[in-house]
């Protein structure tokens, strides 16, 4: 039967609370009736019915918060479950509490789908939400044809998100006839890329129905037509935002063998433009790309040789995120300088043994001591506190697009050898674009020692609590008992949530980290 989901209510909304149903189950619906009211960051609003039918079940009750897209009522007989989810729009009157009298004034969600449904079976594949932060989502590669029979369960596409690239299942066994977004095409999330069908007419009346033009699948490129001559243009090869060129390793082993300059070669075929293999041509084929013709700038313009890149999923979430953090996170920093002679000859004691680094032996004292301080492994959600049960530390993972934080749940119950295991694990899984227990951190550790950093400052990851910003160890001159002497000194800073996380608690946490770096031995006792 098909399901109603909760729309995007505002721009900026991310879940809802359900605060009454104006229908109950068994209720006959028509399209267009006030199912429901709910609350979001935003304010109020109504979601409306796009389907006619009966309420067979309703799946989200009064009092409970959902995230956009959350299933919330099954309506039996006709319709589809497609609701719009750009169609709310924030209010611009006053937002009336639960208590008030609303009738009237809550904006209201309109449905994409319609109530006369074709009478073939059509069934649309969407842009899956990958996560809270992910808007559109890029299809790197079909792996099925229109006209193949898959069955439920197939992986038939995979994605580049904001985050990764994944690997997408088939929702439900048929046939595949038409594709609406084609490799190297993007979706916003919850719309449909494909559908399922016998017929393909039925298809055409289903997209009708839903105010849609037919189309075929949209190409990443366009083709050139009879009133526009062809021509080759070779794009520049891609980049990463520190401008090294993107390319697989047998791509940069064939290059070198060959001769050739990687940032003279075309955009390559594989994800983002990567640079394969194939794609590199034989030895002196590449030429240079020519100077530029100098030319008088006009105010307002660019100088030559400024080139526009799309920013990347991965690149528009971290700024997203890292916005939300410093426009909504009260922020406080403490620093403590760490004596790290110990600490350097433990991490190679360890090292000997199972192959540990020193972050691992940074993440597991941070283990230990954030769960001393209740606040320090919790977040705050809303206008309530959430406490979890373990220290789950996220660690900052670099790639070529950003940073990436997989996360280490209940950190401080690992042994530093079990620990080295995981950790490893988890970046390789990332590295391979699978992110691991996203979403789940309360601490974040942002280590930039190998790149000789003295000391820096790192925005807190939101919604955690805080981040340990590591530098890098280095020989420096130690006072002890007015002596001086040679030794090895390591800066932190401490970046924390001041809703949750005040200077006294910051304190005592740096304190207690600080013992246990020096006297590392603590962690294995």
């Amino acid at each position: 039967m098909p399901t109603l989901t909760l729309p995007q209510a505002g721009k900026s909304a991310s879940n809802a609370t359900v605060l009454r149903w104006r229908k109950k189950a068994g209720d006959a619906v028509n399209k267009g009736d006030i199912l429901l009211e709910v609350e979001t960051d935003d304010g109020l609003a109504e979601i409306e019915s796009g389907l006619e039918g009966t309420l067979t079940e309703v799946l989200a009750p009064a009092g409970k918060t959902i995230p956009v897209g959350a299933p919330l009522a099954i309506i039996g007989s006709g319709g589809t479950a497609s609701v719009a989810t750009d169609e709310i729009q924030t209010p611009t009157h006053k937002v009336k509490t639960a208590g008030e009298d609303t009738a009237g004034t809550h904006p209201k969600a309109h449905p994409m789908s319609n109530a006369n449904p074709p009478a073939g079976k059509v069934i649309p594949i969407l842009m899956p939400k990958a996560g809270q932060s992910m808007e559109e989502g890029v299809i790197v590669k079909w792996h099925v044809q229109p006209g193949s029979a898959i069955k439920k369960g197939d992986i038939i596409f995979e994605i580049e998100t904001d985050k990764a690239t994944m690997e997408v299942e088939a929702p439900d066994a048929g046939r595949l006839a038409r594709i609406v977004v084609a490799d190297g095409g993007n979706s916003a999330v919850l719309l449909p890329v494909a559908y399922l069908a016998d017929n393909d007419a039925d298809v055409d009346a289903f997209i009708a129905t839903q105010g849609g033009s037919v189309a075929p699948a949209a190409a990443s490129t366009a083709t050139p037509t009879a009133a526009t001559p062809a021509t080759t243009v070779s794009a520049p090869a891609a980049t990463t935002e520190s401008g090294r060129v993107k390319a697989s390793p047998a791509a940069r082993k064939v290059a070198g063998e060959r001769g050739v300059d990687l940032a003279n070669v075309a955009q390559g075929s594989g994800p983002g433009g990567r640079i394969l293999s194939a794609d590199v041509p034989a030895a002196g084929a590449a030429k240079p790309a020519a100077a530029p013709v100098a030319v008088p700038i006009a105010q307002g313009e660019l100088p030559a040789g400024v080139v526009r890149k799309r920013m990347s999923n991965m690149r528009k979430a971290i700024a997203r995120n890292l916005t939300l953090s410093k426009t909504t996170i009260p922020h406080w920093y403490i620093s403590s300088r760490i004596n790290a002679g110990a600490l350097m000859s433990f991490y190679k004691s360890q090292k000997a043994k199972f192959g540990c680094s020193v972050n691992d032996v940074i993440v597991l004292a941070c283990a230990k001591a954030i769960m001393e301080f209740p606040a320090m492994h919790s977040r705050v959600d809303g206008e309530t506190i959430l406490e979890f049960p373990g220290a789950n530390i996220g660690v900052a993972v670099g790639m070529d697009e950003g940073l990436v934080v997989p996360v280490v749940m209940n950190a401080e119950k690992y042994t530093l050898e079990q620990l080295s295991v995981e950790t490893k694990r988890l970046a390789n899984q990332a590295r391979a674009g699978k992110i691991e227990n996203m979403g789940l951190g309360i601490f974040t550790i942002s280590n930039l020692g190998m790149f000789g950093v003295d000391e820096f400052v790192a925005i807190v990851n939101p919604p955690e609590a805080a981040i340990l910003a590591v530098s890098s160890v280095r020989e420096d001159v130690i006072v002890k008992d007015g002596a001086i002497k040679a030794g090895q000194t390591m800066n932190i800073t401490l970046s924390s949530d001041h809703r949750l996380i005040d200077g006294t608690l910051g304190a005592q946490f740096m304190a207690k980290l600080k013992a246990l770096l020096e006297n590392p031995v603590q962690l294995i006792a």
